[in-house]
């Protein structure tokens, strides 16, 4: 792929960018590095850009933007406080336009309950859940999904906290480490086909990519650290298959109210269906991330891709 440069004209039309990446989550560190590959990507491309670490050192996160000068921002925070709609607030109040879904799309695909609630009212499938609080009994939620039984932290990424359980003594250990990062606990039934993730640019769905993990699933640690994750575009679909799932992916995005970029997280079940996971409004852009690889595979280079995240800032000013 040759280089990617925007011209003159559309450099003085994006104006000033600040691409704000860090925040104060548990998903910090993915996020400093997704940011600085955003940076980098960005000044390739001829963007005249400057990055902001939102609340590091100390800092004021308001009074860092507030101290800012830019005319848009290119949102590549994860997590609470940055993907859950709150600095999407802050900046609608500032006037400025940034990539990505609005304030209420990210704070529903922050939430896996709401996200898998309203998917569930449009009719698209996706595994059947319960809800864990102080007062529930997991005996129940045992009898009523069976093992195995996945355990997410509702308003988690990054597959923080997450853990597979095929015992009542796994499900209460599971709970109690789930409840570390936030006091509502998703469960959802296992489901044990392949894992799929379609990323989106600009509403439509990119290649998908078949994910492969010798790990019980595609943890933290197979998303960001190992070296034996594989990442497949040999879909071993068929084409009608790959068309529905794709349609599911922009539906799900859509119904969800995001809009621009993200990504869709799918299984395929035994029986021939595909299961819904979840959204990411904001997902990571590191050098083992899924949305950079997925448009490389259809012809988009990386600062080609960072522009055309960039550019729906323009369209949402319309």
């Amino acid at each position: 792929m040759s280089e990617f440069r925007i011209d003159q004209a559309e450099m003085q039309q994006l104006g000033r960018v600040v691409v704000i990446y860090g925040g104060l989550s548990a998903e910090r560190p993915v996020s400093l590095k997704s940011g600085a590959e955003v940076l980098r990507g960005l000044l390739a491309a001829g963007v005249d850009a400057f990055g902001i670490d939102l609340g590091g050192e100390g800092q004021d996160p308001l009074q860092q933007l507030i101290a800012s000068e830019f005319d848009r921002a290119f949102l590549i925070l994860h997590g609470r406080g940055g993907e859950d709609g709150t600095i999407q607030g802050v900046l609608e109040m500032m006037g400025k336009p940034y990539t990505g879904s609005g304030v209420a799309a990210s704070g529903i695909g922050m939430d896996k309950l709401r996200t898998k609630q309203l998917w569930h009212g449009a009719a698209l499938s996706t595994p059947a859940f319960a809800i864990i609080d102080s007062d529930t009994d997991l005996a129940e939620v045992e009898a009523e999904l069976g093992f195995p039984i996945m355990i997410k932290p509702v308003h988690e990424g990054s597959s923080i906290g997450m853990a597979r359980v095929t015992s009542g003594d796994e499900l209460t250990a599971a709970v109690a480490e789930a409840r570390k990062y936030d006091d509502a606990v998703l469960a959802e039934r296992w489901i044990s086909g392949p894992e799929y993730t379609v990323a989106i640019l600009d509403g439509q769905a990119l290649p998908i990519i078949r994910l492969e993990t010798p790990h019980q699933f595609y943890d933290f640690n197979a998303k960001y650290e190992a070296d034996d994750t594989r990442y497949l575009f040999d879909t071993q679909l068929s084409s009608a298959e790959e068309t529905e799932l794709k349609q599911l992916v922009e539906q799900a995005f859509r119904v969800v109210g995001c809009r621009g970029w993200g990504r869709v997280d799918v299984m395929l079940d035994d029986q021939g269906c595909f299961q819904l996971l979840e959204v990411n409004t904001a997902p990571g852009m590191t050098d083992h991330s899924l949305v950079p690889m997925a448009a490389r595979e259809s012809g988009i280079g990386f600062e080609e891709l960072v522009v055309r995240i960039l550019r729906g800032t323009l369209v949402e000013q319309e």
